[in-house]
């Protein structure tokens, strides 16, 4: 494996532009729980209320029963605010002082921009930020001390509306802004891709990973298990994300030399 890296590390002082698409496993290291659910955070069957939690917290309960979809979320805030970037996020943020480096995240916990990354494409959002449903005003982000679990909703300064976290919940569109911007790194081009902790099932994540293949880019697969794009793949490494990085940027500081 350590040649593996080896070569890895190689061929990235030969890149300009480094595209990493990172799913849940990429933050499982910082202690986050690669579960279902919005961000990877919930498998626990259905919830209390009888229902699956992708019901739960889809944009239709949002908006007929706001105190339902607030209660899971205001969980996996407290989960994703609890933890700090690991390893894998330090090592993509310090790649940036060698390459130009662009993170395609399915994430929304906010840990690759809290770890340095400056060109995140958020893909699903974040619940870093924050808007109004009602008049779309921002909203301030949550608060140490906020407690929903009481069933106090927060609501808009401006006009008093539900405030909800501007993430992707299921049943919703991606958002345009997030589209566009990947169409444009795709169109940039890139000397080399990695897929770090995400099974890739949607179109928009494997389809630069494909593309790249298919154009002789190289390609890095990391997670411990296999998915439907290892076989397409150059390098496939079975190991967990923080280590893999981690071995991968030691390997490109002794190259330096």
């Amino acid at each position: 494996m350590r040649k593996t890296y080896r070569e890895i590390a190689e061929r990235l002082h030969t890149c300009r532009r480094v595209l990493f698409i990172t799913g849940a496993g990429v933050s499982a290291d910082s202690g986050l729980p690669t579960y279902r659910g919005v961000g990877g955070l919930y498998n626990s069957g259905d919830t209390e209320e009888g229902m699956p939690i992708e019901e739960a917290i889809s944009g239709r309960c949002l908006a007929s029963h706001p105190e339902i979809t607030w209660k899971y979320l205001s969980q996996i805030q407290h989960n994703c605010g609890a933890v700090q970037p690991n390893a894998a996020h330090r090592v993509i943020a310090e790649f940036e002082k060698f390459l130009k480096v662009v993170v395609l995240t399915q994430n929304i916990d906010g840990l690759h921009p809290r770890a340095g990354s400056s060109d995140v494409i958020e893909i699903h959002g974040t619940l870093e930020t924050r808007r109004c449903m009602r008049c779309d005003h921002p909203a301030p982000p949550s608060t140490p001390d906020e407690d929903i679990s009481a069933g106090k909703l927060p609501r808009c300064e401006k006009c008093g509306g539900v405030v909800r976290p501007n993430v992707v919940l299921f049943g919703e569109m991606l958002p345009e802004k997030a589209l566009y911007r990947l169409q444009d790194a795709v169109d940039e081009g890139f000397g080399m891709v990695f897929l770090i902790g995400t099974t890739a099932v949607f179109p928009y994540i494997s389809q630069p990973v494909i593309m790249a293949t298919h154009m002789g880019i190289p390609t890095v697969e990391i997670n411990p298990a296999r998915t439907h794009l290892t076989g397409y793949v150059e390098y496939y490494i079975p190991h967990g994300a923080a280590e893999a990085m981690t071995a991968i940027m030691e390997e490109y500081s002794k190259a330096a030399n």
